[in-house]
C-alpha cells in the first residue's frame, strides 16, 4: 500500500508528536506510546519485535521512513 499525500502528512504529524526528544527518530518508549495512541494492542514482546523489524538500519531508533514503511505494512 502506498500512502497518499494527505496520509503522508498525517503520518508525519503522528511521528512528530511521538518524537518527544525532537531528534527526528523514535526510541522504543516513544514507539510504544505512539502505537498505543493509534490503538495498537500489542504485547511488550510484540512491540519489541515490530520495533526491531522496523529498525532496518539497526541503529536502535525508528526514523520517519522506517515508521512509514511499518505503517504501510500494517495497512494504516
Amino acid at each position: 500500500m502506498t500512502t497518499k499525500p494527505a496520509e503522508e502528512g498525517d503520518l508525519a504529524a503522528v511521528f512528530s508528536r511521538a518524537d518527544l526528544g525532537g531528534d527526528d527518530r523514535l526510541d522504543l518508549m516513544e514507539f510504544t506510546l505512539v502505537m498505543e495512541s493509534l490503538g495498537m494492542t500489542w504485547t511488550r514482546a510484540e512491540l519489541q519485535d515490530r520495533f526491531e523489524k522496523a529498525d532496518t538500519n539497526h541503529d536502535g531508533f525508528i526514523s520517519f521512513p522506517e515508521f512509514r514503511a511499518l505503517m504501510d505494512a500494517q495497512g494504516a
